[in-house]
């Protein structure tokens, strides 16, 4: 691999990152926006701030785990990078487009295995990590759903006796608080895996040693950057999706969804488990809607939703496979 090809798989690699941050802000500002806490810029500058202090919070088990726990490290070249790559960038960008709040976590790492297995078969595929993460395709959500669910019915206990007004106004405050927690989760666990993908691509280029135990500071603060700016710039066509469409939200649902995801998210990024923030909170906003009465989801729209996070992973499998072979013939 010569200096010019890693340079631009870099590149690309941070492009994906930004447009994580991008197709993601969703999921950290879509309930304190749509319940009017905070101004939509306000919003994703309080939400990249606390995406990049994540850096300075969690460890990188994360990143570990995509750098060296889905694919075996030693059949990883730049082709199979650039493919993930590809099929992940394109997967959200499709996904963005139609304002469909998919998972920009499973794209990279369907684009991972789909590539690999483009090059040498099912055999490069590492069961334990994949398997982890399949499990949590499920347990992600359904956690958030209930840890949702559950504060919004001790709120709603604890306070029955409480003016809605009071409520509301001290909830619109304890939503900040939420808000933030919420993009903290997202900044440990998403930044991380592009973290994984350069430094998989540092091995394999043969610019790191093999049993590195992490990346160079370059890597992780240039990648929690671009996660940060993207997170700026914003997903407003899914914040419409997530924060308006799926089930209306109040102040108190919205800090019951945020805390809910967010305790979810600090659990998986402890544990190195890769997850999608976007499932996570999706869940949550389910189980609050629910706890109030289940006609309050929208729920066609929470199965189209469904849908995309089945296919994210073979679609950008698929796309990821195809770039693998254009790669091998231009790259």
């Amino acid at each position: 691999m010569s200096f010019e090809v890693f340079v631009f798989l870099i590149i690309l690699a941070l492009a994906f990152d930004f447009m994580n941050g991008f197709h993601d802000a969703a999921n950290s500002i879509a309930t304190v926006v749509s319940t009017g806490v905070l101004r939509p810029h306000h919003a994703v500058a309080f939400a990249a701030f606390f995406n990049f202090a994540a850096l300075f919070v969690f460890q990188l088990k994360v990143a570990a785990t995509v750098g060296k726990g889905i694919v075996d490290p030693f059949v990883v070249d730049h082709y199979v990078i650039f493919g993930a790559l590809v099929g992940a960038l394109s997967w959200n960008i499709l996904t963005w487009y139609y304002g469909i709040p998919s998972s920009s976590s499973h794209a990279l790492i369907g684009g991972l295995m789909g590539a690999v297995v483009a090059k040498v078969g099912t055999a490069g595929l590492i069961d334990s990590g994949i398997g982890k993460t399949l499990v949590f395709i499920v347990v992600s959500p359904a956690l958030g759903f209930v840890l949702g669910g559950l504060l919004m019915l001790i709120v709603s206990w604890l306070f029955r006796r409480t003016p809605p007004s009071r409520v509301d106004r001290w909830f619109r405050r304890l939503q900040l608080f939420s808000a933030g927690y919420y993009s903290l989760g997202h900044g440990a666990n998403d930044a991380q895996k592009t973290i994984g993908i350069i430094w998989l691509l540092m091995i394999s280029g043969g610019y790191l040693a093999a049993d590195a135990t992490r990346p160079p500071n370059w890597v992780i603060l240039s990648c929690y950057v671009a996660i940060a700016l993207g997170t700026m710039f914003g997903g407003w066509r899914i914040v419409k999706t997530m924060g308006q469409r799926l089930t209306k939200i109040k102040p108190v649902g919205g800090f019951c969804a945020e805390t809910g995801g967010a305790i979810t998210l600090t659990i998986a990024s402890l544990a190195g488990i890769p997850v999608s923030t976007t499932h996570t909170i999706t869940g949550a906003i389910v189980g609050v809607g629910s706890s109030r009465k289940l006609r309050a989801v929208r729920w066609g729209l929470a199965g189209n939703i469904v849908w995309a996070w089945i296919l994210t992973i073979p679609c950008s499998a698929f796309t990821a496979a195809v770039a693998w072979f254009i790669g091998q013939a231009y790259l």
